[in-house]
């Protein structure tokens, strides 16, 4: 198979599973924490890369947990926000659902409507500035029980800025039940926001289906665990509900052993909807190009397939239909023309 690299790098694409905090490059990680130098994350790059080795999910949690303390200010979020957006401009990111956890910083003292000020004005500079379209998904840190969902609900609902479409649940699986959060979906989804729960990437398929049943979720974040129940995955198949599937998050966070027993082939294979996306993709040591890469790999795919599986985010994401037909076709024309050119 031909190297596909330099045609994923230009590949436009969008993405719909990656985190907000997450997504801090050590350069910005290092420059949050030197603003707060009593926090206990380094502030030299290289030492950051071994402070983002993870021994498993409860490690990388705590790790997560001390990057959020060092979103601290209004002006902290504003630069966090835009400079994740430069980086994705870098990968010809053209659109992406971006994970956000209100409450984290809201209980850390930040003014919730100054919270929701810096955001939106990074995602109008982020757009104006650098081309990359942004909506955010609000999720409930499951980790801190039915006191953050109903302030999440509540943020999401009564203070809803504009680039909201989508309300989730991240954190901790395993003792997190996704039923008791019904009622804050319910709210949600009423005020018009889509569900998009993680499920499925520490526990069994039975989290999945409460996610599906409970919570009405139209997309699952991760989902990994799917394939231990062939009538959760043909019922995935049928009812066209993706999956947002982040290769190596679920190596690092020992999810998945290692990549060569990664599902996504038996979910593809079974006619399940799959999208690729990059989790938290600097404390993983990757990014979207790389996860595509990846998943050409462990499918086997050309460049006509790798711009399929890039349309499968188009169509999943909850862009409005003149915006995900322009990103389609622009996909369509940089193939056309790439397989056109001399050489290819």
């Amino acid at each position: 198979m031909s190297d596909l690299r330099p045609f994923v790098a230009g590949l436009p694409k969008a993405e719909l599973h990656v985190h907000h905090v997450g997504s801090a490059s050590p350069r910005i990680v290092a420059e949050l924490a030197a603003r707060h130098p009593d926090a206990r994350v380094p502030t030299d790059p290289a030492a950051l890369a071994r402070y983002f080795t993870f021994t498993d999910f409860a490690h990388f949690i705590d790790v997560y947990l001390s990057v959020v303390d060092l979103i601290r200010t209004p002006e902290d979020v504003r630069l966090l926000t835009f400079e994740v957006a430069r980086d994705m401009a870098r990968q010809n990111i053209r659109y992406a659902e971006l994970t956000i956890t209100p409450y984290s910083s809201v209980r850390r003292g930040i003014d919730e409507r100054a919270f929701m000020a810096a955001i939106e004005d990074a995602r109008l500079a982020a757009e104006r500035e650098l081309g990359v379209v942004l909506r955010w998904c609000f999720d409930i840190p499951g980790e801190a029980g039915l006191e953050s969902a109903e302030v999440t609900t509540r943020l999401a609902v009564d203070l809803r800025p504009e680039g909201l479409v989508s309300f989730g649940l991240g954190g901790p699986e395993i003792g997190v039940p996704r039923a008791q959060f019904k009622p804050f979906f319910d709210r949600a989804i009423a005020a018009g926001l889509r569900s998009v729960p993680h499920a499925g990437e520490t526990t069994g398929p039975e989290t999945i289906w409460e996610a599906l049943t409970e919570l009405r979720a139209e997309r699952i974040g991760h989902g990994t665990s799917a394939v231990r129940d062939p009538r959760l995955v043909a019922h995935l198949a049928e009812h066209g509900i993706p999956l947002e599937v982040c290769p190596t998050s679920n190596v690092a966070t020992r999810a998945v052993a290692d990549l060569d027993q990664h599902p996504i082939r038996e979910l593809v294979a079974a006619g399940v909807v799959v999208t690729v996306n990059s989790d938290d993709p600097p404390m993983f040591g990757t990014d979207l190009n790389t996860e595509y890469e990846v998943a050409a790999r462990l499918l086997g795919l050309d460049e006509r397939g790798v711009a399929e599986l890039a349309k499968n985010a188009v169509t999943a994401s909850f862009l409005d239909p003149a915006g995900k037909d322009r990103i389609a076709a622009e996909i369509d024309a940089y193939t056309t023309a790439w397989l056109a050119a001399p050489g290819d």
